[in-house]
């Protein structure tokens, strides 16, 4: 499918908690699955990685699991990630690898030094030659195709489905960050506990996913609807429930008001002449989340900047990652923080 390589090439994994995207250089984004594993437990052996395994999720006999083994932008089941990983790396190579190949891996910028080795292990255990990592931020802004080498603020909110990223960068560089664990799952997490709340009907993490997507919204200025089924707690039994935007931006303000909140203490925290540059190029949304219906408006009303949501915004930190292989001798490195952290197996 993607062709023969006699060589190893440069390949850019953002290794995000909802989904995997895979960048190989001169070739681009080549995949993107969903980060979900199925695993027979009596066996240990896995039964389908990816889109094939999501839809075994909520749905699966009681010897097979459908897991998600990153949580929160960090790994959770180091045996797991690697073997995704390594599923993921062979199947956009076609198992044709002469030389393996160097990997650049995304992490959240707010990780521990353990999180970061796990990340490292995780990448040099699947098959990589060489394991570097990149914080999201500068990944995404790098994607979104802003220049961050010059001597100009940009900011970036970068919204996963774990994490979301709030950084100002200069220079090459972050200046100054926040990383919080609050993203697309937190999203439908609280869609699903507000349905449980208010109506007595249990929906799962996907019903939950399609209600955020299908009438989400960070203003209550739409009135749209959705039709979803579920199994009703009093009686036991299946049940139909309309669901409006209204409704779905009640269950989802707590989340929205956390990366507001975020994207304020970063602002106040920036230095005077990097602020004046926000204020004319304004700030730059990436992810999935970015996608949520007036997620801008809101970010726009509640700073009084211009906002923007770039293009391919899910695929940012991906295209992001790869470009930055391409640049681990070009951008400057600020003293006492490098840019790129590489570990080699």
């Amino acid at each position: 499918m993607f062709g023969f390589l006699s060589f190893s090439a440069d390949i850019g994994i953002d290794l995000g908690t909802a989904s995997v995207l895979v960048y190989v250089k001169g070739k681009g984004i080549v995949l993107q699955e969903p980060s979900v594993v199925a695993i027979n437990k009596d066996t240990g052996k896995i039964i389908a990685v990816g889109s094939e395994a999501r839809q075994m999720l909520g749905r699966t006999p009681g010897n097979i699991v459908a897991i998600r083994p990153l949580r929160d932008g960090v790994i959770a089941d180091y045996d797991v990630t690697e073997k995704m990983l390594k599923y993921f790396i062979s199947k956009t190579s076609g198992r044709r690898w002469f030389v393996k190949p160097r990997v650049m891996v995304c992490i959240p910028s707010g990780v521990t030094g353990v999180e970061e080795r796990a990340v490292r292990q995780a990448a040099l255990s699947a098959g990589a030659k060489q394991a570097h990592l990149i914080e999201e931020p500068l990944a995404a802004a790098l994607g979104a195709g802003i220049d961050i080498s010059e001597a100009s603020g940009s900011m970036v909110v970068d919204i996963g489905g774990g994490t979301t990223d709030v950084a100002v960068l200069s220079l090459g560089g972050i200046v100054i960050s926040r990383s919080l664990r609050v993203g697309g799952d937190k999203f439908d997490e609280a869609i699903v506990r507000y349905i449980r709340r208010e109506y007595n009907m249990m929906i799962g993490e996907r019903t939950g996913e399609e209600i955020k997507i299908e009438v989400g919204s960070a203003l209550i200025n739409t009135d749209r609807d959705i039709t979803i089924r579920g199994r009703d707690l009093v009686t036991g039994l299946p049940k139909a429930l309309n669901v409006t935007s209204s409704q779905v931006y009640d269950a989802i303000s707590e989340p929205l008001e956390a990366v507001v909140s975020a994207v304020k203490e970063v602002l106040e925290h920036t230095p005077p002449e990097l602020a004046a540059d926000i204020v004319n190029k304004g700030i730059v949304m990436t992810g999935g989340g970015a996608l949520l219906h007036n997620f801008d408006k809101l970010l726009s009303e509640e700073t009084g900047l211009p906002v923007y949501v770039a293009d391919e915004s899910i695929s940012c930190v991906a295209e992001g990652t790869g470009k930055a292989l391409a640049m681990l001798n070009v951008l400057p490195q600020p003293k006492g923080k490098k840019l790129f952290k590489k570990v080699m197996g």
